[in-house]
């Protein structure tokens, strides 16, 4: 593979990562949290126009047309983000309303769906893989000193002793557990490791970085909520996985991370990273080749 090389991030990514996410959720649903939205508004100008008519003629029709600028500014909006999730294409002003679909319509669509049966994992889920599409649409690269690893704590095995929240170097490197090959993804690429037990421990940690991009491994509801807290700041989400149940224990597919990691990486900091693995193995003497491989108690 040629040094500059980009692996794109699969479409998909998600699904192999968690549970699958289905974006005709998403769609169903920020349609019909827009439609309502806009019955809304549209009902905010119906009720007071016997009222506004008795203080000056023109008045109905002036706040008439402030309730069609928001009508269409959230129709807008809703439609930029189904077109931009079916084709990849971007409507002018929808990055800036981008905002709105995040801190607005995530919660009201979330009440829309459990309305209609459907789990808030399954619409967090959904808004995440679409939150995906777009920063992968919208994001270009960045050096390695502007990318944040951020991880949650329960990807350290619970029966640890050590201390990694401040200081994750103070892992021994058991294999136990992905945070050693965490930390063999933030040598190898130069990237800023961080591990967070909370949502206020992430905030400080990204006030902290400063990074310009994260890349964040968490479960459906902090993944969402993590998103919402960081906007404008791009975060490409990456589902854990929970074979022992919530919060305990807990896996990420480190290739597939590795791949969203040379996606945002900017190609330099590729080039770097793949010279100084193969001066590393140059290193490597046929002895160590032939050494047993410790076995992990």
């Amino acid at each position: 593979m040629d040094k500059t090389t980009r692996i794109p991030v699969h479409g998909d990514l998600n699904d192999t990562l968690g549970q699958p996410a289905r974006k005709r959720l998403f769609i169903g649903l920020i349609v019909g949290a827009s439609a309502i939205v806009c019955c809304v508004l549209a009902l905010l100008w119906v009720i007071p126009f016997v009222g506004f008519a008795n203080i000056h003629p023109a008045a109905p029709w002036v706040f008439g047309a402030l309730v069609l600028a928001l009508i269409l500014i959230v129709g807008w909006a809703s439609l930029g983000l189904v077109v931009n999730i079916m084709t990849g294409r971007t409507l002018p002003f929808f990055r800036r309303m981008r905002g709105l679909t995040v801190k607005l319509f995530l919660p009201l669509m979330t009440l829309l769906g459990k309305f209609l049966g459907f789990t808030k994992q399954e619409v967090r889920a959904s808004f995440i893989k679409v939150n995906n599409e777009l920063v992968e649409g919208e994001a270009g690269t960045y050096p390695a000193s502007k990318i944040l690893l951020l991880m949650p704590h329960c990807l350290q095995r619970s029966t640890c002793s050590r201390r990694l929240t401040y200081d994750i170097r103070n892992c021994k490197r058991c294999g136990k557990c992905p945070i050693d090959g965490l930390i063999g993804l933030s040598d190898r690429y130069g990237i800023e490791l961080a591990i967070a037990t909370g949502g206020t421990i992430a905030r400080r940690i990204v006030v902290q970085k400063r990074p310009r991009l994260i890349l964040a491994v968490a479960c459906e509801r902090d993944l969402a909520e993590g998103i919402q807290d960081t906007y404008p700041l791009p975060v490409f989400g990456v589902l854990n996985e929970r074979p022992n149940g919530p919060c305990l224990d807990t896996l990420v597919a480190l290739p597939r991370l590795e791949e969203a990691i040379r996606r945002f990486l900017a190609p330099d900091d590729i080039a770097a990273a793949e010279e100084r693995a193969q001066a590393a193995s140059a290193k490597t003497t046929p002895d160590d080749h032939d050494a047993p491989v410790r076995a992990v108690d």
